[in-house]
């Protein structure tokens, strides 16, 4: 009996309906997308309010470009084999989005050279990181 509890313990962990955590379904890909373009556009963003907003057209082509580039830096071989190892990968994915949506960020701000505000604002910026928290909600992670 205690030999049938281990190894139920050990074994692949699903979700119901056989849905996985990673990789992201596509509609929670297209859900994070949207909710980039609404930081890159809108004022109030913490972003914006730092670094400006971003135009619509650039905004929608700069937030699939940062959404596909995180996927692939995260991508393994297809889904992951436990819950727990599908959760791992889409913190990453989560943190890939951030720190490419930031850099973005940073790096739009020094082509039009107004470096010295971005540096002299980046302690109070990893601080706001802290506090609000990743681009991806709990949102994107409801299968």
């Amino acid at each position: 009996m205690a030999q049938e509890s281990v190894e139920s313990t050990n074994q692949t962990k699903a979700l119901p309906n056989g849905l996985s955590i990673w990789p992201p379904m596509q509609h929670t890909r297209e859900a994070v997308v949207r909710r980039l373009v609404e930081t890159l556009m809108a004022p109030s963003s913490v972003l914006s309010k730092r670094f400006g907003v971003v135009p619509s057209s650039d905004a929608e082509s700069t937030a699939q470009s940062i959404e596909e580039e995180a996927l692939a830096a995260v991508s393994t071989d297809g889904s992951t084999e436990s819950v727990e190892e599908g959760i791992k990968a889409l913190q990453l994915y989560s943190k890939e989005v951030s720190e490419r949506l930031l850099n973005f960020t940073k790096s739009r701000v020094a082509k039009t050279g107004d470096v010295a505000s971005v540096k002299g604002e980046e302690s109070a910026e990893m601080k706001d990181e802290e506090d609000s928290g990743s681009v991806v909600n709990s949102e994107s992670t409801s299968g």
